[in-house]
């Protein structure tokens, strides 16, 4: 029987250098860095999630990076369909990227949930804008309410307009038997999981770059669209605070302060669920407790032990 091809999951929280090491490992195998990571898909994003530069995209072949218009929001079914359409063509495909979810739907697949009506999302996004997030969570049937954070207004309006459009909690949906079963791949995941003091000050050095960078003018040419503010690429990092900042609602430093503050809370949710979901067999997983900045500062060592591990699975 004709052993399945490896891919390798490269996955960790915001700020933990998934993408210097995933262009490390490219370049050393010959890979191809898919991007999974639902913010980088944004085109007009570039600075504030931090997608690789031109110049480190030409080292190494990269997909699925800044694709898609801030207007279309991508759902995990879309992104699922073209990762699996890069993975067929690289030599080595290596997913990178934060979001569980998209990791999950490879390894696990996808629950059947019918297409909701257009009905059921004016109105989850017409209560959202009155409600609140935390008065839309409150309206959801009590399973699904459970598994969502109050405050998650992109999770909690998909799980409020599958409510109405099916008449079905999402927890529901997704106990049924999957629609899409595992991808046919073999599996290596590899965590990066720094200290968190380590993180938080990743996270607030990064800031600052993207704000000497362009974060602002990047924010105010996304305003100008004029878009639905219910659209996952009007609730990334920095993008709330930053249009704040613009709007006259809030100062400059304390936007900075609130975003790093945001993301860093929500870096610790992506830790914890990537400690609690196994991406690979724990045989075929290996996991960093320390963050990638760049080949000069990963010692070698480490970078060696990665690299073995790889090549044990090839």
């Amino acid at each position: 029987m004709t052993q399945r091809r490896l891919a390798l999951l490269l996955a960790g929280p915001t700020a933990s250098g998934k993408s210097a090491l995933a262009l490390a490992l490219a370049r050393r195998f010959g890979g191809t860095v898919i991007n999974a990571d639902s913010m980088q898909l944004y085109r007009e994003l570039r600075v504030l999630t931090a997608r690789p530069t031109p110049e480190e995209e030409a080292l190494a072949p990269h997909r699925l990076y800044g694709i898609r218009p801030a207007a279309e929001a991508a759902s995990v079914a879309w992104w699922r369909e073209a990762a699996l359409a890069e993975m067929e063509r690289a030599e080595l495909p290596i997913l990178c990227g934060g979001t569980g979810l998209y990791f999950l739907s490879l390894t696990d697949g996808l629950s059947a949930i019918p297409p909701v009506p257009a009905e059921a999302r004016t109105e989850a996004r017409a209560l959202l804008a009155t409600l609140g997030a935390p008065g839309l969570h409150a309206r959801l049937d009590a399973e699904t309410a459970t598994q969502l954070r109050p405050g998650d207004s992109q999770r909690v309006t998909r799980a409020y307009e599958v409510l109405i459009g099916t008449g079905r909690g999402l927890a529901v949906w997704q106990r049924e038997a999957p629609q899409t079963g595992p991808a046919p791949w073999r599996f290596a995941a590899i965590r990066l999981d720094p200290p968190r003091d380590v993180l938080r000050e990743a996270i607030a050095a990064r800031f600052d770059a993207m704000l000497a960078g362009g974060a602002m003018e990047e924010v105010q040419a996304l305003l100008a669209q004029k878009l639905d503010a219910a659209l996952p690429a009007m609730r990334a990092h920095g993008v709330p605070e930053l249009a704040a900042v613009l709007r006259g609602e809030m100062a400059p430093e304390a936007a900075r302060q609130r975003a790093i503050l945001n993301t860093g809370q929500y870096t610790k949710r992506q830790a914890t669920w990537f400690r609690h979901h196994e991406l690979a067999a724990p045989s075929e997983t290996h996991i960093i407790h320390a963050r990638m900045t760049g080949r000069a500062q990963f010692q070698e060592s480490e970078l060696a032990e990665i690299f073995a591990f790889v090549e044990k699975r090839r």
